[in-house]
């Protein structure tokens, strides 16, 4: 499944992987990168993507381990997800770009920012905070806030087979109480890619909590920062955790623009014509 117009390939990221992306756009526009989240597929774009492509080169790749991308046993760091984009980018003619991310692929987007100033012009992040803070604010709130962060930490093994032997619930479960409602199509369809990828998703959440940490503390303590400009569209959950979310993201970047959306976590499904009122902005077009 996938939005209309839009071709799909497989394009090569790094050490073999392959990625499932959807493009379209004129081929001499500026190019944007639009990155998915848990537990979805590059289809959570359906509705900004095509809105976009009218004067940009669109892509929109289903990260390593999700949908129909590639699942290796290992690679789930988002150093390594950073350059499966930008390799699959290049391949695609797209040598700098606008990049923007919702949820996990924030993340990746973050890293690839981090590690490629050169190649990233822009960047959005949707509802999420950097792995440091994310962590940091985690010690202080209750813990069922977000039970799948601790639960998905744990070694291989346990972690896999209790999501294994439930996986629509499992994946039902933040699909239907993050503030989502899909059409029933799209809901099983992110069930089903899902279900058909328990472990890479496990292994993402647990690179989050191990290496993506130490490789954000180290940068983060070398004062490296995102030098481009930088979006960052968020519900309004800082306040109401009581922390401040801007400030926090003040910590990585100097070109802020930090805002609340009145929507829940799937904002671009929920809120698109706000969210590529946004991009379009922050993108310079």
């Amino acid at each position: 499944m996938t939005f209309s117009d839009f071709r799909t390939e497989r394009v090569p990221g790094v050490d073999g992987v392959e990625l499932h992306v959807a493009v379209d756009g004129p081929a001499d526009a500026p190019a944007v990168v639009l990155l998915h989240g848990f537990p979805q597929t590059h289809l959570m774009w359906r509705h900004v993507a095509p809105a976009l492509a009218t004067d940009h080169r669109v892509i929109c790749p289903d990260l390593r381990g999700y949908g129909a991308s590639d699942k290796p046993a290992t690679g789930y760091d988002k150093r390594t997800m950073a350059a499966d984009v930008v390799t699959a980018a290049k391949h695609l003619g797209a040598d700098r770009f606008a990049l923007a991310g919702h949820d996990r692929g924030a993340l990746v987007a973050i890293r690839a920012g981090l590690d490629h100033p050169d190649v990233v012009t822009h960047l959005a992040s949707l509802d999420v905070l950097p792995v440091p803070e994310m962590w940091d604010v985690l010690h202080g709130v209750d813990a069922a806030v977000a039970f799948h962060l601790y639960l998905m930490a744990q070694p291989p093994g346990l972690p896999e087979a209790m999501i294994a032997g439930a996986p629509d619930a499992f994946f039902g479960f933040f699909l239907d109480t993050w503030g989502g409602s899909f059409p029933d199509e799209v809901r099983e369809e992110y069930l089903r890619a899902s279900r058909e990828a328990v472990p890479s998703i496990v292994a993402d959440y647990r690179a989050s909590a191990g290496v993506d940490l130490e490789l954000d503390r180290a940068s983060r303590a070398a004062g490296e920062r995102l030098t481009m400009p930088v979006t960052v569209v968020q519900q309004d959950w800082g306040g109401a955790l009581g922390f401040d979310a801007a400030g926090l993201w003040k910590a990585w970047a100097d070109d802020l623009d930090h805002r609340t959306l009145d929507a829940g976590h799937f904002m671009a499904e929920q809120a698109p014509e706000e969210v590529t009122a946004i991009l379009r902005g922050a993108f310079g077009t």
